[in-house]
């Protein structure tokens, strides 16, 4: 294989799951146009080449580390002012990472320390600003009219040697203030916070990703069973899934104090594992633990790493209080691993093909530990799925599906009866099944077994809406959002918010609501919907018919029929009040 010594930049966009969020169209179409219009050029312009592109990233090599900075300046310089239409905080902006190090080649990529520096590096850079090597910084010299704070030496992830840093400080830097900001960042709750992002798979089958996941969604589930942490739920953690982070954007942005890192190497018989707990107000490392331990100790490793967690978080905390964290029935490992497969395939994009593989999984792992409750509750969860999506691999009526997802949920709380997300799934069935009593018990139920569980705070929201509960909803839709704010499925979060307010008379907030969800999901009518709804509850005629036009251009057969044939149930004052005001907004009949 080939080595040289190279300039490498690395660059990715700040906050990129976020802006996906809110319009993923468009956020696609502006970083393509940045790509070509000014990254990609300014980068032939001083000798480089584009070594390949990442999602939200972009690795490039340079034969001159001088021009490799001069490239870095010029993109940074020419992202100021660049979208001087939209607000701070939806604007594309970069941070930048360039080392000098030797690289292997192996056809147009490049592989080793020196690119794994600069990935790090990047992730170290403020937005808009650059990160260069202590190795860059000697080589650039007074070369370059532009000037480095020298931030001293940095332990960065998996690089055994901690690395010289300087931060590019000229005054041109744009800062544009948003929601990486200080002043934007949320605020940290009043208990210790913490956040576990996902797990570097260090094996060298890529697919055994699924393990190092597991090990984390454990975790997570673990810790949140604590009411004396506030832990961030996992989809919104695993957000940050293969992207080099900065601890103090991942806390201003999900507003946690402590970060939760490592990494996973699996084989069919050793595990190793290493785990640091960092305080991303200061970056200072609270805690790091490296384990190399038999497959089988799996479990046992879990609840070491969850309890010296525990034990530097909330040292107060008798021996009895940590307990409550463990596994009260631990599967077969051949189950969990099915298990965590099936997850793999449950999380990826929708697909029939994908749907069907995680239901096979998730039938393996009961096959191989009959009393396996996480795996019923998938299931169940499943179902749902089925039935509120209307997309589905099934081939059941609604009434099996439903019936089978009622059976499933119900033998799992029967299995684990302190399984939270067993009551949440039970109680949302319930609420399909016509009985919302039943349903806000089962969930009231779960959040108080574990009061971090984000989806059990949305379906108590959900289900409390069909019961009328509509102020009480509010506050349950608010703490899923603060539990999970980068959560792929927020868009929902502020769309049943948004019906709560609309229900209590809050027009102005439901509106807002309504706008921030169809930003959020630009394919989806029912934010449409809710929007003319309040709109013409408001008067504002105007705004409404423009709502229903998209509506209908996204939805024609969208219907007050249509709406009527969705209630299962007798229609109640609020259901009347809402398809009133879609006939005044011009919904067709």
């Amino acid at each position: 294989m080939e080595r040289r010594l190279a300039a490498i930049l690395a660059a990715d966009v700040v906050g990129y799951s976020r802006l996906m969020g809110c319009d993923e169209a468009g956020t696609l179409a502006r970083l393509k146009a940045l790509r070509k219009e000014l990254v990609q050029p300014k980068i032939t312009e001083h000798g480089g080449r584009v070594v390949k592109l990442m999602g939200d990233g972009l690795l490039a090599e340079f034969p001159s580390v001088v021009e490799a900075v001069l490239s870095a300046v010029d993109i940074q310089n020419g992202m100021i002012g660049r979208e001087p239409d939209l607000p701070d905080g939806e604007r594309i902006r970069l941070r930048i990472g360039i080392n000098l190090g030797d690289v292997m080649v192996e056809g147009s990529d490049i592989y080793g320390d020196g690119v794994n520096v600069a990935a790090r590096l990047e992730g170290l850079a403020e937005p808009g600003g650059i990160c260069i090597s202590g190795k860059v910084y000697e080589e650039v010299g007074n070369k370059l009219p532009t000037a480095f704070e020298d931030l001293g030496e940095q332990e960065v992830k998996n690089i055994a040697e901690p690395v010289r840093v300087y931060r590019w400080t000229d005054t041109a830097a744009d800062p544009m203030p948003g929601t990486e900001g200080a002043e934007d960042a949320l605020a940290l709750p009043d208990k210790p916070s913490i956040v576990v992002l996902p797990f570097d798979n260090l094996s060298t089958d890529p697919e055994q990703a699924y393990f190092a996941d597991g090990v984390v969604e454990d975790l997570i589930t673990a810790l949140s069973r604590f009411p004396w942490l506030y832990v961030i739920a996992r989809n919104s953690s695993f957000a940050y899934k293969g992207r080099p982070v900065q601890a103090k954007q991942v806390s201003q942005e999900l507003g946690v104090r402590y970060l939760v890192e490592g990494s996973v190497r699996s084989s069919p018989t050793r595990l190793r594992v290493t785990a640091q707990l960092i305080d991303a107000t200061n970056g200072h490392h609270v805690w790091a633990e490296k384990y190399d331990r038999p497959t089988g100790d799996l479990f046992d490793l879990q609840d070491e790493i969850c309890q010296a967690i525990i034990g530097v978080l909330v040292p107060a905390l008798s021996s009895a209080e940590r307990e409550r964290s463990l596994r009260s029935n631990r599967p077969g490992l051949d189950a969990w691993e099915a298990y965590q497969k099936g997850l793999a395939y449950y999380y990826r994009p929708y697909s029939d093909a994908n749907h069907a593989e995680a239901r096979r999984m998730f039938d393996r792992a009961i096959e191989l530990d009959e009393s396996f409750a996480d795996a019923y509750v998938m299931i169940a969860l499943m179902g749902i799925y089925v039935l509120d999506s209307g997309q589905s691999s099934y081939t059941g009526t609604t009434e099996e599906i439903l019936a089978e997802a009622a059976q499933a949920a119900k033998l799992a709380v029967q299995l684990e009866d302190n399984n939270a997300l067993a009551h949440t799934v039970l109680g949302r069935i319930y609420d399909l099944q016509f009985d919302g009593e039943a349903g806000v018990a089962e969930c009231e139920t779960a959040i108080g077994l574990n009061p971090n569980l984000a989806i059990a705070h949305h379906e108590l929201g959900f289900v409390l809406n069909s019961v009328g509960r509509y102020a009480d909803a509010v506050s349950c839709f608010d703490q899923a959002i603060r539990l999970s704010p980068n959560d792929p499925s927020r868009w929902n979060f502020y769309l049943l918010r948004g019906f709560s307010m609309y229900a209590i008379g809050e027009l102005e907030t439901s509106i807002k609501d309504a706008k921030d969800a169809a930003r959020m999901r630009p394919t989806a009518f029912w934010p449409l919907l809710l929007l003319a709804a309040s709109s013409a509850a408001l008067d504002r005629i105007d705004e409404a018919q423009a709502a229903i036009k998209e509506t209908l251009d996204r939805k024609p057969d969208c219907t007050i029929a249509f709406l009527e044939s969705l209630y299962k149930v007798h229609l109640a004052d609020y259901d009347y009040r809402f398809l009133g005001d879609l006939r005044k907004a011009g919904l067709p009949e």
